[in-house]
């Protein structure tokens, strides 16, 4: 693999009874469990890590992103993204030590606003109904880090709003800033991804009382989530490759078919409202290609 793009984010597991772990959690307002997952660019889910409800969004970063930075250490372009939670000195050091490019939010103080201060006065005249976005940056060293790290801004002013929308981003980047922002935004995909698994996988379901016994099925989840995703972009035609996991799970995989017995095969007789036939014979000819030419040796 050329590059290499890695997103960590949490989410929440909402928890109902006595199940060991669990804890509430403010920033969600719930008891529940706080798991930590990280995905590539393609949606695949590398790592997830259950956690107990009360922990820091950032808590035990490390043993959930050192496996994935091995596997990757002969790839050229490496990159990573983050949200606010994850701003931390540490975890910048060991990306630039490992050679990544990274992208994080870095939250608002007084001294970074004072650094754009000039950006911080409101346009003069009749606000346009577009917004009016304006880009910068600057070295920044806060009292916990070794070493200055360049900070861009992006600042906007809408129609209608008191005050402008300010965003840093802490990077080792040396892109644009316009540039810089846009690919931080892109780690929405992420996002997108865990609501997946929520929605189509129910992997918030973790009800054992043993929180051991809730990790182990979280990890069978993410077995199914990649499956489900390989299957989406190693099998499905370009045009239903938009396709979420929870349509992919409706349409082609939990559809009813008549089977009709004959003496030397059967045939499974299934409708073409959902998946037509040309459209159903195009992924099975894909998944055909995926098989290994001959078996991977025995380990001995």
């Amino acid at each position: 693999m050329p590059e290499v793009i890695l997103d960590l984010d949490s989410s929440v597991s909402p928890t109902h009874g006595d199940q060991e772990g669990t804890a509430y959690n403010g920033h969600f307002e719930c008891t529940c469990y706080h798991p930590l997952f990280c995905f590539n660019q393609f949606g695949d889910l590398e790592r997830a890590l259950l956690r107990e409800g009360q922990v820091h969004s950032a808590d035990d970063w490390r043993s959930v992103l050192e496996p994935v930075v091995s596997r990757y250490r002969a790839t050229k372009k490496r990159f990573f993204r983050g949200d606010a939670a994850f701003a931390k000195p540490d975890l910048y050091e060991y990306l630039e030590a490992e050679g990544y490019q990274y992208a994080i939010r870095l939250p608002a103080n007084d001294v970074l606003h004072e650094e754009i201060g000039y950006l911080l006065t409101r346009p003069v005249g009749r606000p346009p109904k577009k917004p009016v976005v304006s880009f910068t940056c600057f070295e920044y060293r806060a009292a916990t880090w070794t070493k200055p790290r360049r900070i861009v801004v992006k600042v906007e002013w809408h129609r209608g709003e008191l005050y402008p929308r300010v965003g840093f981003i802490a990077t080792n980047l040396t892109w644009w800033s316009g540039d810089v922002v846009r690919f931080y935004n892109q780690r929405g995909t992420a996002e997108q991804w865990i609501k997946e698994g929520k929605y189509a996988l129910k992997w918030t379901r973790l009800s054992c009382c043993r929180f051991v016994a809730n990790q182990v099925r979280l990890q069978l989840f993410a077995l199914a989530y990649n499956l489900g995703n390989f299957l989406r972009r190693l099998a499905l035609p370009q045009a239903v490759q938009h396709w979420s996991l929870t349509t992919l799970r409706e349409k082609l995989i939990k559809i009813g078919a008549k089977i009709v017995c004959h003496a030397r095969y059967v045939t499974f007789q299934m409708a073409e409202v959902a998946i037509p036939r040309r459209l159903f014979r195009a992924i099975l000819q894909r998944i055909a290609r995926l098989k290994m030419k001959s078996p991977l040796p025995v380990p001995g």
